[in-house]
């Protein structure tokens, strides 16, 4: 049990650790795309300032050979003629986009895609006036030389005419070095972020597990030492916590209560029906030996009574078993008024005659002699306590069918109505085993009533009443 404990302590914090990096990874992508195209557009926006400072001084009239163009590597920039001569280039820059500055060179054209350019207005196409700046940049990305070394930048592209019309194409960069230190740096600290997460979040959730699975172990080391100790009157700890564990815990003690419940009802039962056989085993058996050693003090009317009482108690611990072992009833259609009438017409023999009520024409599903057995336990329970009358009826009650057998009799105190249910019960205990019984009938009945879906109660001190659903 401790190892798979253990594995669920180990998928759980795989689980978690899977989870979490799934997001960090999606929500570092997400980050660096981000980080990365702001980034760039930053580099866009130094660029177009670039380009827009040396077209405006282009578009005033100032020579070329004049310009006051930037410095160093950070925006190189290239201003050439319509026709790609290159009028002008910045301090070092040495090539773009692999061209050398000195060469003639292409001037920059809108994307056919789009791609890299400000806009896609007609406004881009409109054409420039002598003095005047073109409004919208047009961006790229490319490579420049600056001196002895060659990086990345973005460019922006801006058309200026001078004062005289001539057009010029201005071209300046914005390094990319920045961005992409940026972007590595942020991508190595997720690198080495991410790994270590993962670590604390796998430690985190397999001590949390470990700590929510404790009252768990100690649930099953209770359980195996009642199995081992068969002691079924120990409990298991019960965390308090009002979670699923301590639901588990509690419905495991109502468990093991049940089951001690039934074990020492079953252990009462099996010591009753061994007291209640010895008794007409052991008539039975001296009835016996005095015929045989006298033949003429034989009474075997005596022993014939006392194989017919073992008989039927024989039967009634029999059924009383097979409703323990949870036998369903058979599923046939039975009519409680004809049930009565067959039943008080075998009764020719009883002490008081049973005198019949109003017979309702209702019907009952289950098993037709596990009925029958009721009834007859029922009159036979009041026979033997009514003083003079003894009656059976049958009302329908909405969706129930009602069954009912009174006596004039004492009746039941109000305190042992439930009690009487009981194996082995008699309340009257000073009367003979002959006239009481064995205590069973009552006990049988109520199961019976149960296993059909029914109740069986007393109502009013001396009326039994048996309640089954409508078929």
């Amino acid at each position: 049990m401790r190892r798979v404990f253990g594995k669920v302590r180990v998928r759980a914090a795989a689980g978690a650790s899977l989870v979490v990096a799934v997001a960090l990874v999606a929500a570092g992508t997400a980050l660096l795309l981000v980080l990365k195209n702001n980034l760039v557009g930053q580099a866009d926006l130094q660029a177009e300032n670039a380009a827009r400072e040396v077209a405006t001084q282009i578009a005033t009239g100032k020579p070329y050979e004049k310009l006051d163009l930037p410095d160093g590597d950070d925006r190189p920039v290239v201003v050439l003629a319509e026709d790609g001569r290159v009028l002008a280039a910045g301090d070092d820059v040495r090539a773009v986009d692999g061209k050398a500055v000195t060469e003639r060179q292409p001037p920059a054209t809108r994307q056919p895609d789009g791609s890299g350019s400000g806009s896609d207005d007609d406004d881009d196409d409109r054409e420039i006036k002598p003095g005047e700046v073109e409004d919208k940049a047009r961006h790229s990305g490319g490579t420049a030389t600056v001196g002895h070394r060659t990086a990345d930048y973005r460019f922006a592209t801006v058309e200026a005419k001078d004062t005289q019309g001539d057009k010029a194409v201005v071209r300046a960069g914005a390094p990319l070095a920045a961005e992409r230190e940026a972007v590595g740096s942020v991508r190595t600290a997720m690198l080495i972020g991410l790994p270590c997460l993962l670590l604390v979040v796998a430690g985190v959730t397999w001590l949390v597990t470990r700590r929510a699975l404790r009252p768990v172990e100690g649930i099953r080391r209770e359980m195996a030492a009642i199995t081992a100790s068969t002691d079924l009157s120990r409990r298991v700890p019960e965390p308090g916590s009002r979670d699923e564990i301590d639901r588990l815990a509690r419905t495991t003690n109502e468990t093991l209560g049940a089951l001690q419940e039934s074990v020492e009802r079953q252990r009462r039962f099996v010591a009753d029906a061994s007291h209640e056989l010895r008794s007409p085993i052991a008539s039975l058996r001296t009835q016996l030996e005095v015929g045989i050693a006298h033949p003429e003090l034989l009474d075997a009317e005596g022993a014939v009574e006392d194989a017919v009482r073992l008989q039927n108690l024989a039967a009634d611990l029999l059924l009383l078993a097979r409703l323990d072992a949870g036998e369903r009833p058979a599923d046939t259609r039975i009519d409680l008024a004809a049930l009565v009438r067959e039943e008080v017409s075998q009764r020719v023999g009883d002490r008081i005659a049973v005198q019949v009520g109003d017979l309702a024409g209702v019907e009952v599903a289950g098993s037709r002699s596990q009925v029958g057995r009721v009834l007859g336990n029922l009159l036979d329970n009041a026979e033997r306590h009514a003083a003079g009358t003894v009656r059976a009826s049958v009302v329908r009650d909405g969706r129930w069918a009602v069954l009912r057998v009174e006596d004039d009799g004492p009746g039941v105190p109000p305190e042992e109505r439930e009690r009487i249910f009981e194996r082995f019960v008699r309340l009257d205990d000073a009367r003979s085993r002959d006239d009481g019984g064995a205590g069973l009938g009552l006990a049988i009945a109520r199961d019976v009533a149960e296993r059909h879906g029914g109740t069986l109660a007393v109502r009013d001190c001396s009326v039994f009443e048996l309640r089954l659903p409508a078929a």
